[in-house]
């Protein structure tokens, strides 16, 4: 759709513009000047997604939105933007989440609170221009660019550990993305271009030439998601990130995952992603149900929500490649997208819930003398935050997937689209089920029911006016979600039958 006004670039420097602004304030003297000009700022990104979903039309695959301007003339780079279904949802789920995460830092952050917000705007601009570009090289400058200020923001407002957690972080991700820009120069050279676009439906690439760029793109994405055996790098950066860094994390930066392989793997080179499907359907089930054991046994509340993710990313990425065994067993194009769609519902799904849990252990730790995040040192929390615990009692309920939360949607649809072609593979995936009640109602009843653990716990007090606005948005999204996908579906529709037809183009939908 063709627009006079350029929204996505708004969308994507407006913040970056506002921590400069943010910078600009000084020391600690005018920290609620940052904190205000921080707020505005994201009202005002979250308030321009509003025209930009109701200027956009569901029934079109086509890139809407379009900017392009040309950037580097040798080697024709463009600063080249569009929003489809998919990128189009992630871009207001970045708006919504970093709004929550400057509400939530106005209150946990005392010390350098001009830097910290700067920190999370400038991510917030970088990662809308991950989900907006239509140019590979873009893309690749943004995928990059937010890496800096997820580092700072782990290395300055982290925990004990958080040196090593910060390197950890940046050395996993930054490494599995060198042989990611590798495999786009590969493209060009066949292409003559950037332009993800013309990357689609290439006849000229040999199944072996596809199976090394899908593991060049495999690596990237698979650290980013992330995957068995690529995940240790999170459960560290999770335990050590201020509660704005973990909502980050894993409302977003584990989604980036998904989105490079639904934006690069499957549509460019879609051979070698139906013969390793069976190796990501296995590596995705290792996630749900190996992963799942591992955050039972956990006793740091951060971590056991952090693995918690890696295992509800495995719905996401079983979601994406179990598509190929449905067509091949069942040729039901009808499950095929309820599947990639049970992906995509499943991501933004996991952001509410999981990036609430997140917020509501770091309030608890920001109230304990020591900022303990361990579970025996919790107890009897519903007498002194009974508001608080009901709120969290939501997001642990969508968490599980309750039916009537957004946590339910995806993984039913995935679920129910994998019975079609396996049994077995539905079954091993509805484990989690299990697994999910096991952790989370285990950790819910020894922090939040009982007797009061300590005196340190007798002194709490209820959420303050802004946590409840935070906690109540996020209600909200879980509730709205889980009751009434349509409009996240309908907007997906025709994007996601777009990328079936590229990524199994012998098949007609």
């Amino acid at each position: 759709m063709a627009s006079h006004f350029p929204w996505l670039t708004f969308l994507i420097w407006f913040p970056v513009f506002g921590a400069v602004l943010v910078l600009l304030t000084g020391g600690d003297k005018n920290a609620n000047i940052a904190r205000g000009i921080a707020s505005v700022v994201g009202l005002i990104n979250l308030a321009v997604c509003v025209p930009l979903y109701l200027g956009f039309d569901p029934s079109s695959y086509m890139m809407q939105f379009q900017e392009d301007h040309l950037w580097i003339r040798v080697y024709q780079i463009h600063y080249a933007l569009g929003v489809d279904g998919i990128s189009l949802a992630m871009i207001i789920l970045t708006n919504f989440t970093g709004l929550l995460v400057v509400f939530a830092g106005c209150e946990a952050i005392k010390m350098r609170v001009a830097q910290y917000m700067a920190t999370f705007l400038t991510m917030q601009g970088m990662m809308i221009g991950v989900f907006a570009a239509t140019d590979a090289i873009l893309f690749y400058v943004f995928w990059e660019g937010m890496l800096i200020p997820m580092y700072l923001s782990i290395g300055m407002w982290g925990s004990t550990n958080r040196s090593y957690a910060s390197i950890k972080f940046f050395l996993y991700t930054f490494l599995g993305s060198i042989l990611m820009l590798v495999a786009l120069l590969y493209l060009y050279n066949q292409t003559g271009t950037f332009d993800i676009q013309k990357f689609y439906g290439l006849t000229n690439l040999s199944l072996h030439i596809q199976e090394l760029l899908f593991f060049a793109f495999f690596l990237a994405f698979a650290v980013k998601v992330p995957m068995w055996p690529v995940h240790t790098w999170l459960p560290d950066a999770h335990t050590e990130a201020p509660s704005g860094g973990s909502v980050v994390l894993a409302a977003l930066m584990l989604k980036l995952g998904i989105y490079g392989f639904l934006r690069f793997s499957m549509p460019i080179v879609p051979q070698a992603c139906e013969e390793v499907a069976w190796l990501m359907i296995v590596l995705s089930l290792i996630a749900i149900v190996y992963i799942g054991l591992v955050a039972i046994v956990q006793t740091d509340m951060k971590k056991l929500i952090a693995y918690s993710s890696i295992a509800h990313m495995g719905f996401a990425t079983l979601g994406c490649f179990m598509v190929y065994d449905i067509i091949r067993h069942t040729s039901n194009y009808k499950d095929a997208y309820m599947s990639l769609e049970g992906a995509v519902v499943q991501m933004i799904a996991h952001a509410f819930g999981s990036g609430a849990m997140f917020l509501g252990v770091g309030m608890l730790a920001d109230r304990f003398y020591n900022h303990s995040r361990l579970i025996k040192d919790y107890g009897g929390i519903a007498n002194r935050m009974p508001v608080f615990a009901a709120f969290f009692m939501v997001f642990a309920m969508s968490n599980i997937g309750l039916p009537g939360t957004a946590g339910f949607v995806g993984e039913f649809m995935v679920i129910m689209s994998a019975l079609q072609a396996h049994f077995w593979v539905a079954f091993i995936a509805a484990l989690t089920l299990i697994l999910a009640a096991s952790y989370t109602l285990w950790m819910y009843k020894r922090v939040f029911f009982g007797p009061i653990a300590n005196k340190h716990v007798a002194e709490f007090q209820d959420m303050t006016w802004l946590e409840t606005t935070n906690y109540t948005l996020l209600a909200f999204g879980v509730f709205f979600l889980g009751l009434y996908p349509a409009p996240v579906v309908n907007m997906l529709h025709a994007t996601i039958g777009h990328l079936l037809l590229q990524s199994m183009p012998s098949v007609v939908l």
